[in-house]
């Protein structure tokens, strides 16, 4: 299983972004997929998770402003992120956890920069 993420770029505070996880391999089902971010200096934080099925969680930052969703027939993940601020400037992760094979799976991170 491989991932890649992509759609990260230079917004101004306000706007908006989405971001794509596409999904290739065969990725068993149960999975959870997931979003992380890391600034410069800082932890890795969980931003958004999607278990198939449609149980879905947000990091306390993201409610309201980010939504995760699913793509199955593209096997994409997608983070939707709305009223950006420089906070959110990021390298942003997906990470998609195969839960019959117990195997989690990283991909290149994509960076969002909001400037003020």
């Amino acid at each position: 299983v491989q991932l890649q993420a992509s759609g990260g770029g230079l917004v101004q505070a306000g706007e908006s972004l989405r971001l794509s996880c596409a999904v290739s391999g065969t990725l068993s089902s149960p999975n959870v997929m997931t979003w992380y971010r890391q600034a410069p200096g800082m932890q890795r934080e969980l931003v958004a998770r999607d278990r198939t099925g449609g149980d879905t969680s947000y990091g306390d930052f993201a409610q309201g402003r980010f939504i995760i969703s699913r793509d199955s027939a593209k096997n994409t993940v997608y983070l939707q992120m709305n009223s950006l601020k420089p906070e959110d400037t990021a390298v942003y992760y997906c990470a998609a956890h195969d839960l019959k094979a117990m195997i989690k799976y990283w991909g290149p991170g994509t960076l969002v920069t909001v400037s003020s």
